[in-house]
């Protein structure tokens, strides 16, 4: 079993990510903390940790400064950044310290069943030891470029979701299918298909815009927008 500290300033959050880190056969929630403190004094205390689960904001600190920490003090258990700061730099330093996965909140139990199962197929490689042909080491890093959406409806293309996702993340405000159209260069029908996606799936919500007359315009923005 991999074992798992979840770490996150809200309570609630914790428990819904390790109800979800319990529901992947091949990991088990060896604790839970809600800052930067407890995480490290768990990781002192617990018999073993091999994932952490790491939020950016926390009360005592950053998830990037416990990160930090826990490599200052020895501890070298893997690290996915789980957190809504998505800005370039934030994103970028958890890279230089490490961290193997960054998934962006909100996501659903899709998203981060597919941030574990990529680890633990890196697991499983790196577990065979021995020496490593170069399609050894590229099937490795191949592991953890499993994708953020997995499922997608037939028909459906990821590169398509992640134009529109990105357009949407980044708008400053709602933006109607032709808008998202005029961004990305798909279609208005395409554009409006992978928003009613978002939209079933949490990730955006639906708002309307009344006019002076005729029916109401379908706006669609980011879910930690709304």
């Amino acid at each position: 079993m991999i074992e798992v500290l979840v770490v996150d300033d809200d309570t609630r959050v914790a428990r819904v990510n390790a109800a979800y880190v319990e529901k992947v056969p091949g990991f088990r929630v060896a604790g839970q903390a809600h800052s930067a403190a407890e995480a490290l004094r768990l990781l002192e205390t617990l018999p073993r940790v091999d994932l952490v689960l790491m939020d950016h904001y926390l009360p005592d600190g950053t998830g990037i400064d416990a990160v930090q920490e826990m490599r200052r003090r020895g501890h070298q258990a893997d690290v996915v950044m789980v957190t809504a700061a998505r800005d370039v730099e934030t994103v970028r330093s958890a890279m230089r310290h490490g961290a193997l996965q960054y998934l962006v909140k909100p996501f659903a139990f899709a998203g981060l069943r597919a941030k574990l199962e990529a680890y633990g197929e890196l697991r499983r490689a790196l577990d065979v030891g021995g020496e490593a042909e170069q399609a050894d080491v590229d099937r490795m890093f191949g592991a953890l470029s499993a994708p953020s959406e997995p499922g997608l409806p037939k028909g459906h293309s990821p590169t398509t979701a992640e134009l529109v996702r990105q357009s949407l993340m980044h708008a400053d405000g709602p933006l109607s299918a032709q808008e998202i159209a005029d961004r990305t260069g798909v279609s208005r029908q395409t554009a409006q298909r992978y928003l009613k996606l978002l939209e079933r799936t949490g990730r955006a919500r639906l708002t309307l815009k009344y006019g002076d007359a005729g029916r109401p315009e379908h706006r669609y923005v980011w879910a930690t927008r709304a």
